[in-house]
């Protein structure tokens, strides 16, 4: 295996899947699409963001960088999603 997962076996999952499964919204819903997902195995988590974000304006200014709180918050949401799927992708209590 080189790493890399058989797209027949992937499924993509978008903004409206991943809010039917994860309790998060606006400001704190932190990935947009789930894509390579192999459910029980691996997923990758996507969140879109530009220069215009709040964060950006204090971190650091003329050299924005995305805070690393908020990465890992990104990896906990994408990880999340893909734990619940081990349930058959039921919703926790």
């Amino acid at each position: 295996m080189d790493g890399q997962p058989a797209s027949e076996t992937c499924q993509q999952v978008d903004i409206h899947g991943i809010m039917r499964m994860l309790p998060h919204r606006y400001p704190f819903l932190l990935i947009d699409r789930v894509v390579d997902l192999i459910p029980g195995e691996s997923a990758t988590g996507v969140k879109n963001v530009t220069i215009n974000e709040p964060f950006f304006n204090g971190h650091f200014p003329g050299y924005p960088v995305m805070p690393g709180v908020l990465l890992l918050e990104m990896m906990n949401h994408t990880a999340g999603y893909l734990l619940l799927g081990l349930n058959n992708f039921g919703r926790l209590p």
